[in-house]
């Protein structure tokens, strides 16, 4: 079964950057997106960006002009820039991927560990 790999979290002071990666270790046949989500204790999964198999993204709008989603095809890997951020920026990072496996006729949801970014002075 594909997992996701993730990296990048870790402790960063406000209005500092971080960037998070994403790699699925299985054997994947099409990638249809991929995703960031967070998590804060107490509060809901929201979504923080999104890139579609085409390169579109979205953003969510807490975000936007800070945080950039890309994609390195040749990895099937995704990575989340995150600039200028702020301490509500504190959760669990997680990845989401809706792949197909070579072994599987359809696409499903995957989602990684998680990864703990903690924004502090």
């Amino acid at each position: 079964q594909v997992q996701l790999v993730e990296s990048g979290g870790g402790l960063v002071q406000p209005g500092g950057s971080l960037r998070l990666s994403c790699a699925p270790s299985g054997s994947i046949f099409s990638i249809n997106l991929m995703a960031w989500f967070r998590q804060a204790p107490g509060k809901q999964r929201e979504l923080v960006a999104r890139i579609i198999s085409g390169g579109s993204t979205n953003y969510a709008d807490s975000v936007k002009g800070r945080f950039a989603i890309s994609r390195d095809n040749a990895k099937n890997t995704v990575y989340l820039q995150m600039n200028s951020l702020k301490p509500e920026g504190t959760a669990v990072y997680y990845c989401q991927a809706v792949l197909q496996e070579r072994s599987r006729g359809s696409p499903r949801v995957y989602w990684g560990q998680g990864t703990q970014v903690t924004v502090s002075s």
